[in-house]
């Protein structure tokens, strides 16, 4: 193909041709991700060893040149590439930190799709963050497990691990026989060769990266139907079969479709939940189609709350995904303000005392639209976001609100956005100005006025 009378391709190190940004430029997390490309899909075929607790694997990635490029990152952390090709000619690289820097024998030219393999080993572990806490891969007494937010899909493969490149994902990892391998979207087939078990996954919704998650060990696995899609849950075998977890997990698609009658039809191909029993998973977390939840969450009772927290980010946060980690308020206080909801619909509380309770006891000092990186998971970002949610539903009314919410998840499905287009997207259904309203509910230092 020609494209302004060059050819696709030429030496890397043509004067028109540049690196990719060893970032994304995202204003809290600069170095996350990388720039110059685009990535398609990821291909993932792994084997794990839980023995020698190390990793083998071969990673395809297609993507699109953004830039004329010549060379380019892929984040890849505790793990060595041994051979990596472009296009099936062999690519240089090398290590820098947490980065995979590939320099292709030809130069990319933009617009160009193009496709990256690359071969790779070595013994995962977490990435240190000081300021939210570790993630990605933790070995476990019987496994492994691949969690975090927000980074974590670097641990165990080549990624451009930032939302804002959201990308297709594919899963063959094999294991020994008698462990499960649970991972996102559809199961495939399962084979199995000289004790070793190959389960596979297929994720066609595109994703950020850290939605990703593998998860192996010894679990009860449920698969059945649910709208005609595959609803797979899985509990550990140390917990009970009959517990607070599983009764929990099993009404996934009762509240699943609760929440479409209010957001528009689930986004995915497949449903389902994991519960992972480990003192060092003390979250959950909405890897996309089947939440990660600690067992913490269900130590004495069934918990329904958190799997309306966490599915509703299945359109929130997931679908819907952050352009920048400064509007992580998009994903929040959806899902807290989808709490509210289930919990008024359960006949257990109602919105308005619940929205009562937390404006009475909230520190107003505390912003969502710009929390800062310390305060990212912060009581702001959760409470006083779903607090803006309701107070936005309370300002431009039911009608105007019901349609922004379908509006939204239709127009940005498998999409990036931002605050100032909900803010848009808010003033056009509402007719209303609403730019006071999200100045004082999302970035001012003292309580809004009650809606």
């Amino acid at each position: 193909m020609l494209l302004g009378g060059c050819s696709s391709s030429a030496p890397s190190g043509s004067p028109d041709f540049r690196p990719g940004a060893p970032g994304a430029g995202d204003p809290y997390f600069p170095t996350y991700g990388n720039g110059g490309y685009d990535v398609s899909g990821y291909d993932v075929n792994v084997r794990y060893d839980p023995a020698t607790k190390t990793l083998r694997g071969t990673a395809t990635i297609t993507a699109t040149a953004t830039q004329d490029l010549s060379k380019f990152d892929l984040d890849l952390a505790r793990l060595a590439a041994s051979k990596v090709t472009v296009d099936g000619a062999a690519a240089t690289s090398s290590a820098n930190g947490n980065e995979l820097v590939i320099t292709p024998a030809t130069g990319i030219r933009i617009n160009r799709k193009f496709t990256i393999i690359v071969d790779y080993s070595g013994s995962p572990g977490q990435l240190a963050n000081k300021t939210l806490g570790d993630g990605g891969w933790l070995n476990t007494t019987d496994g492994a497990l691949a969690l975090g937010q927000p980074e974590s899909a670097s641990t165990w493969f080549p990624v451009n691990d930032h939302p804002s490149d959201k990308a297709t994902f594919q899963l063959e990892m094999t294991v020994p026989d008698g462990l499960s391998v649970l991972s996102i979207g559809v199961p495939g087939p399962k084979t199995t060769a000289g004790g070793w078990t190959t389960w596979r996954w297929t994720e066609n919704s595109p994703l950020a990266s850290y939605l990703s998650t593998v998860i192996i060990g010894k679990y009860r696995v449920t698969t059945t139907t649910h709208d005609g899609k595959p609803m797979i849950t899985a509990v550990p075998d140390s917990l009970p079969a009959d517990g607070p977890a599983a009764k929990s997990l099993a009404r996934t698609g009762e509240i699943a479709d609760f929440l479409a009658t209010q957001f528009g039809p689930y986004p995915f191909d497949a449903y389902g939940g994991i519960v992972v029993n480990d003192d060092r998973i003390r979250y959950a977390l909405e890897t996309q189609s089947r939440p990660t939840y600690s067992a913490s969450f269900f130590a004495t009772d069934p918990n329904p709350v958190v799997i309306a927290h966490e599915l509703a980010h299945q359109w929130f946060g997931d679908s819907v995904a952050l352009e920048r980690w400064q509007d992580i308020w998009l994903n929040e206080g959806f899902a807290t303000y989808a709490e509210w909801l289930w919990q008024q619909h359960a006949g257990t509380d109602t919105m308005a005392s619940i929205f009562d309770r937390t404006y009475r006891g909230f520190d107003w000092n505390q912003t969502p639209g710009d929390p800062g990186v310390e305060h990212l998971f912060g009581d702001a970002v959760y409470d006083r976001g779903g607090m803006t949610v309701y107070a936005l539903r309370e300002t431009i009314g039911d009608a105007a609100f019901a349609t922004l919410l379908t509006t939204w998840t239709s127009t940005y499905k498998d999409r990036n956005a931002d605050t100032a287009e909900l803010i848009k997207m808010a003033e056009q259904v509402s007719g209303k100005d609403l730019g006071a309203f999200f100045q004082s509910w999302l970035y001012g230092k003292t309580a809004p006025p009650r809606p």
